[in-house]
């Protein structure tokens, strides 16, 4: 057998792998229950659309948590920038606005530990339903293998 022939043939199964491996994904995904979203992104477009598909896990059932980290943790200040309350398109949300419709549909909001400290500030200027992660339930929470961990 020439190279070609064994290179294409090794192509061949591993590309039938993955195409299996997708397509048992699905299934694996029903079984998931809880997410944890963690948001360290300034741009108010991606706190906005990290936001929207956690929502969007929340009305599927999936017990959800929310870790706001970095510049992501001022869209949890009572009195935020400017950019965490400007409505976004196409719906005209803001990343503020859906971090509190997640809370209201019963996600766990908190920004992370050093957040505060590094501001100067403590939980008093936070919005109503966000706390203060807590470094060792938060690493419990980030391996829990029945966990999804989405990253922004």
């Amino acid at each position: 057998m020439t190279l070609t022939k064994t290179f294409g043939k090794t192509l061949t199964m591993a590309a039938l792998g993955l195409t299996l491996a997708f397509a048992a994904a699905p299934a694996s995904a029903k079984d998931v229950r809880r997410l944890v979203t963690v948001l360290t992104d300034a741009a108010p477009q991606t706190q906005l659309m990290a936001m929207v598909l956690t929502l969007q896990a929340l009305e599927r059932g999936v017990e959800t948590e929310i870790l706001l980290c970095g510049p992501a943790g001022d869209i949890a200040l009572a009195e935020p920038p400017e950019a965490a309350l400007a409505p976004q398109p196409p719906a005209g949300l803001s990343p503020q606005a859906a971090l509190r419709a997640a809370i209201g549909k019963g996600a766990r909001a908190e920004v992370c530990a050093i957040y505060l400290p590094g501001q100067g500030a403590g939980p008093e200027v936070l919005i109503e339903g966000v706390g203060v992660a807590r470094p060792g339930a938060m690493a419990r929470d980030l391996l829990d293998r029945r966990a999804r961990v989405w990253s922004f």
